[in-house]
């Protein structure tokens, strides 16, 4: 066997690099290159393999990363595979390919009003770039280490507690840059989330959140490459994430996801409709642009759907269904003489008079409770519907009375069943039992209009959402209605849910109503309009969205907690001040306090103070930042005990429960 084979055969042991039976080229070299242990361990465990790659220097083997590196991109590795191929076909960052990036975008578009900074001029903060900084290989070293959690609260209906454990069922919702937060939850729940939905930043500078989302296209494209493949460790293998995105980069992220989550895990691109085109521009547009985009990928094992019909409506004297639905059978009497016999593919089919039948219009006025008249009577309630099969029942029908066959479908849900059917007035009668279903909400027998979920969805969901949750938010805020749809699709009771851009909590508030797990990632502020209020509304029995639906009463609870902030703190400083002054005042607290990067000498930027005052005040905001060693945002979890950090002996405790009781 050849070293070539040989090392084939060794690496398609890691299932990481392998795909649809064909190991990823791209993927090794990623690997690779930031010194992956799992496969430099691989790698060392085969003894031909580790003489060839390995030098032993005063009995320490160092691994010749680059004489490695040739070999796996010479032509004779994997030379008919798909991936030599997909690596000349891909998204590009300055000539190289992404999914061959090792740049990490450290910094995020942070929300709420603290990026105005004083600005006259709202859209002003949409040039600020500086704040979605890119950090290099050489420039990284402890940044995407655990980091320690602190501020730790149980949140319920009785408000705030000190939390003394965390339960491997708690609800999370944690503060801090997401892309920490992810790298640190990756211990205690990689490979044990079942959805992830996402509303990243579009990349359009229109963001109602005021994101700062006017990213350069590349810096973009390798903000979300960071986070997606952190994502897909934390998934289960049968796990599915929704991303949802506008066209602005919607075309990219589809490659993107392509190479991070494998074409072959694509499962679909669900058109929603999010406005109506009345109004929009004022008709300045030559085509409407009413839809965004989710992408739709599994992680590594087929997805089957918990449910593939969703509860569309809940049934009540104002559902569109009751008008539909309007007539009952309350006695179908008996089969009377056969008027006609038709032959089909499947049988003969005979057409019987139905003889001392009752049917009546359904007095919606008179009935107190509609929703329990449709869920008792969901057998015999229907609505009439033009006859499909080719107009032959129509034809037949002598006259406007009731008549009945048997007919074994060749598709569809019935097929090859034998199933009966109803004609009434020379229409086929639908009845209400095939397109709604009933179940217990709040010890009461409840009926919901049902339907199939399609990658387009044009339903109006969007009007009136603006205060869905206690928590106002014109534009950007996604309806509980479209969550509770693809929640209920891939996941059950108990699953874990999670958004890492969570915004105002939507994902989070309809998880916690349907009774699945979840955890929120969010750079928010604990406070009014924020995603904890909205949780707290939850808690406390919130009637909005899907409440109605789901028979919502309020219940439960969630731990808050926040990432153990260093650097952060001044990162904030800085964009919160108006003035020079301010600025001036942080840089003095920052000689004193804060960790500074190698390369910056305080007094030679104090013997040039003129200068820095000399500059925009958006200029002397980027020079503070470039100052701060980005490695040193937030406190490692390696470093808990260190005095200098000054970390409590509680949250101590907390983070070894959290990082060392691994486990659901």
């Amino acid at each position: 066997m050849t070293l070539l084979e040989e090392l084939q055969l060794l690496l398609e042991k890691d299932e990481r690099i392998v795909s649809e039976g064909k190991l990823l080229k791209n993927k090794i070299v990623e690997l690779t290159a930031k010194g992956d242990k799992k496969l430099i361990s691989l790698l060392l465990s085969n003894e031909r393999i580790k003489n060839h790659f390995f030098t032993k220097v005063d009995e320490v083997l160092i691994f010749d990363k680059e004489k490695f590196m040739k070999f796996i991109n010479n032509k004779a590795f994997l030379p008919d595979s798909y991936t030599t191929f997909k690596n000349k076909i891909g998204l590009t960052v300055d000539g190289n390919y992404i999914s061959q990036s090792k740049e990490v975008v450290l910094s995020w578009p942070y929300k709420d009003c603290i990026l105005e900074g004083g600005q006259e001029d709202p859209d002003e903060k949409r040039k600020e770039v500086f704040h979605n900084e890119i950090l290099a290989p050489d420039e990284i070293d402890r940044l995407l280490d655990p980091k320690a959690f602190t501020n730790f609260k149980r949140i319920d209906k009785d408000g705030e507690h000190p939390v003394e454990e965390i339960k491997p069922t708690d609800n999370l919702i944690i503060k801090g840059n997401n892309l920490l937060v992810l790298h640190s939850l990756n211990k205690r729940f990689n490979g044990k989330v079942k959805m992830i939905y996402i509303d990243p930043p579009y990349n359009t500078g229109n963001d109602e959140f005021m994101y700062n989302d006017s990213f350069n296209h590349s810096t973009w494209l390798t903000f979300m490459k960071n986070r997606l493949e952190i994502a897909r460790e934390l998934l289960r293998d049968d796990g599915v994430i929704f991303v949802q995105c506008d066209d602005r980069e919607h075309a990219y992220l589809k490659v993107l996801m392509d190479e991070i989550f494998s074409r072959g895990q694509f499962i679909s691109d669900i058109a929603v409709k999010v406005t109506p085109p009345m109004g929009l521009a004022s008709g300045a547009r030559l085509i409407f642009d009413v839809k965004e985009n989710i992408l739709v990928y599994g992680k590594k094992d087929p997805v089957t759907p918990y449910e593939n019909l969703i509860e569309k409506e809940f049934i009540d004297r104002n559902s569109k269904t009751v008008e539909q639905y309007n007539m009952i059978l309350e006695d179908e009497g008996v089969e009377g003489e056969t008027i006609a016999k038709l032959k089909t593919s499947t049988g003969t089919i005979e057409i019987k008079r139905r003889c001392n039948y009752k049917i009546t219009r359904i007095p919606i006025d008179e009935i107190d409770d509609v929703n329990e008249y449709y869920a008792n009577n969901i057998d015999k309630i229907f609505r009439l519907t033009e006859p499909s099969r080719t107009g032959m029942e129509k034809t037949i029908m002598p006259d406007n009375e009731l008549y009945s066959y048997y007919h074994i479908p060749s598709k569809g849900k019935h097929e090859g069943k034998q199933i009966k059917r109803y004609i009434y007035k020379k229409n086929r009668m639908l009845f209400l039992k095939d397109y709604a279903k009933t179940k217990i909400v709040n010890n009461k027998k409840t009926i919901f209009k049902m339907e199939y979920l399609s990658n387009i969805i044009a339903a109006d969901w969007w009007t009136g959402i603006a205060n869905e949750g206690g928590v106002k938010l014109n534009n950007g805020k996604k309806p509980e209605e479209l969550l509770r749809m693809l929640i209920a699709l891939v996941t059950k009771e108990g699953d874990l849910v999670m958004d890492f851009f969570m915004g105002t909590g939507t994902t989070c508030a309809v998880a916690h109503k349907m009774g699945r797990q979840y955890i929120g990632v969010e750079q928010l502020d604990y406070g009014e309009n924020s995603a904890v209020v909205r949780l707290k509304n939850v808690i406390n029995g919130d009637p909005t969205g899907i409440s109605k639906t789901v028979g919502w009463q309020g219940g439960g609870d969630f731990v808050y907690c926040e990432l153990m902030e260093l650097n952060e703190k001044f990162v904030q400083s800085i964009q919160a001040a108006q003035t020079t002054e301010e600025l001036l005042e942080i840089w003095e607290r920052m000689k004193q306090q804060a960790f500074l990067s190698y390369r910056v000498s305080p007094k030679d930027i104090d013997a040039n103070i003129e200068e820095f005052k000399d500059l925009s005040i958006k200029g002397q905001k980027k020079f503070l930042m470039e100052l701060l060693d980005k490695n040193d945002l937030y406190v490692n979890y390696s470093e808990i005990e260190d005095k200098q950090y000054g970390v409590s002996e509680e949250d101590v405790q907390l983070n070894r429960k959290f990082y060392t009781e691994v486990g659901r």
